[in-house]
């Protein structure tokens, strides 16, 4: 019976052929004919149901049994279902794989299925739009009269007259030694859009313009933008930041930043060589500073966590009260890994592991062979600023365990020769020193938790100052679950944390932070309870009512 049924579908399909010239699979199992009225009817074949409408396409989804479109077939046999199904999911991998996605490029060919051919038919911008259900205001990205709306000339032109145009963009960036990355610029669009507005001919800037005129009208723009930043101190409150740094003469040098909800502004650059060291002196700067903005903008205060930047904030509050002072959080996490990497056995682990790194790198047979093992990345290796590399660069040794230990045990005989060396017996007697490698995997995962948190404070992708007091909580929960909760491994570092982080971090404005941010507010079984914390109305009960807003550091607002 199934040998006479597939030489009745095969004489179907034929036939079908010979009338329609199709070669879907789906007509090996449908009847065509014509109803009284001359339409096309699509018969099928099992179950000899009728469909005047839909094509070949609503067919194929009777015999798959796909939901949506139509109803099921019930006698169809499961092996010719499956090759239905398999014929859909071929045709819908090509239509992704043909249709352009591109916005800036939506008039382009588009591959659609019509009665089980694949056929190549343009569509334009406003239909595709209408189909894929794309907002007008989607498309014009910055507004519907967006100066990078295509024009109809742009979208006439040909793939190859597109492709030459970015060829001569990308030669440029090339010949120049421009970075890739400055393609990413919000401001790249829209000089392009207005270069290809002016048409042909047009000349660009010359070498003075660049420097003296064009810049002197971009120093008036971003001025214009400062004041209107300015405008909004007063109604939304701001918070002043002041950043402490060393040139390359040594000097010291204090960067003034202002952050408000519209965005972080420079104010200005103090050589503090005179007065970098005394407490009163930096007052008086910071309240200079402050009569600049106005006391009654500025709700909140950040510096450095050094003795003199505390003391001299100290000091301002008590100049300004309604000012809150809080350092840097970023600058304390760091400093909590400089104390960590100082322990005694910290220290000689970091030590002991640097001879690995500093051997492998310095000897080329021993780094050509281990570049040549499969997946290998390159050794992370410590910054001498950046605190947090070290065990960075800790957690990537680890990782290279055993590429590590296969270069110190391989047959190759130049290797074998490398390592009769008095350092490379010293560098492979810590490579296979498993005890070394626990010690190095325990103190990963116990940084990793702050290291974590300094990545978020020392970020722009969101507020951080809600995530300190969790961030802090966890950390030294997880550091006593590390340890099973033996108070005399877990104490030489949750000291060091306790002692940054009380004497120096700890304030209300932390914990105020930590009970407004919903993400802890709301999830009730490991919000954290303490006093400190349920006393957050502390920022002023004396002035709820008047919906004031106070911007803190780092993008969060409290409304009180």
């Amino acid at each position: 019976m199934e040998t006479e049924h597939d030489e009745n579908y095969e004489d179907i399909a034929a036939a079908n052929r010979s009338i329609r010239g199709k070669s879907d699979i789906a007509w090996s199992y449908v009847i065509q004919s014509k109803d009284e009225k001359g339409k096309t009817v699509l018969e099928c074949a099992f179950c000899h149901k009728k469909k005047r409408g839909g094509g070949i396409n609503r067919m194929k989804h009777h015999l798959a049994g796909v939901k949506g479109n139509t109803d099921a077939c019930l006698k169809i046999s499961a092996d010719i279902r499956f090759k239905i199904v398999n014929a859909l999911k071929e045709a819908e991998n090509k239509k992704k794989q043909n249709i352009v996605l591109d916005d800036t490029n939506l008039d382009g060919p588009e591959i659609e299925d019509v009665d089980g051919d694949d056929i190549r038919v343009d569509v334009r911008p406003s239909q595709k739009r209408k189909k894929q259900g794309i907002d007008l205001h989607d498309y014009f990205k910055r507004g519907v009269h967006d100066q990078t709306q295509p024009s109809i000339k742009a979208c006439m032109q040909s793939k190859e007259r597109i492709h030459a145009v970015d060829m001569s963009v990308a030669l440029w960036f090339y010949d120049a030694c421009i970075p890739m990355n400055a393609v990413n610029s919000p401001l790249f669009q829209p000089m392009m859009s207005m270069v290809a507005s002016m048409g042909h001919g047009y000349v660009g800037p010359s070498y003075h313009a660049l420097r003296v005129g064009l810049l002197r009208d971009a120093k008036l723009q971003v001025s214009l933008i400062i004041d209107k930043f300015k405008s909004s101190w007063a109604s939304t409150g701001c918070t002043l930041m002041a950043d402490g740094w060393k040139d390359t003469r040594q000097r010291p040098l204090i960067n003034f930043l202002v952050y408000c909800p519209k965005g972080i502004t420079f104010l200005k650059s103090v050589d503090a060589s005179d007065i970098y060291a005394s407490a009163e002196n930096l007052c008086n700067l910071f309240a200079e500073l402050v009569g600049i903005i106005g006391s009654e903008n500025i709700v909140h205060f950040v510096t450095d966590s050094a003795p003199n930047y505390k003391a001299a904030g100290k000091l301002l509050v008590e100049k300004f009260p309604t000012i809150a002072w809080s350092p840097c959080s970023a600058h304390c996490i760091n400093l909590i890994l400089e104390d960590v990497a100082k322990l005694p056995h910290v220290h000689h682990i970091v030590r002991r592991m640097s001879k690995v790194t500093i051997f492998v790198y310095n000897h080329k047979p021993a780094l050509n062979w281990v570049r040549k093992r499969s997946g290998w990345r390159e050794i992370i290796r410590p910054g001498e600023t950046r605190f947090a590399t070290t065990f960075i660069a800790l957690q990537s040794l680890y990782q290279h365990k055993e590429d590590l230990q296969a270069l110190v045990t391989s047959a190759d005989p130049e290797l074998k020769q490398l390592f009769k060396t008095s350092k490379a017996k010293v560098a492979k007697s810590v490579i296979l020193d498993e005890r070394m490698w626990n010690d190095c995997l325990i103190i990963v995962k116990v940084m990793t938790p702050i290291i974590r948190l300094l990545r978020i404070c020392d970020a722009d992708e969101k507020p951080s100052l809600p995530y300190v007091y969790e961030g802090m909580y966890r950390a030294r929960l997880g550091i006593k679950n590390i340890f099973q909760e033996k108070e005399t491994l877990y104490k030489p570092y949750t000291n060091i944390i306790d002692r940054r982080w009380d004497r120096m971090l700890r304030h209300d404005l932390h914990a105020a932070a930590y009970y407004l941010n919903p993400a802890f507010m709301y999830d009730q079984p490991t919000f954290c309870e303490k006093p400190e914390v349920m006393s957050y109305s502390w920022v002023g009960r004396e002035n709820i009512g008047q919906n004031r807003v106070i911007p803190v550091f780092n993008s969060l607002t409290i409304i009180i």
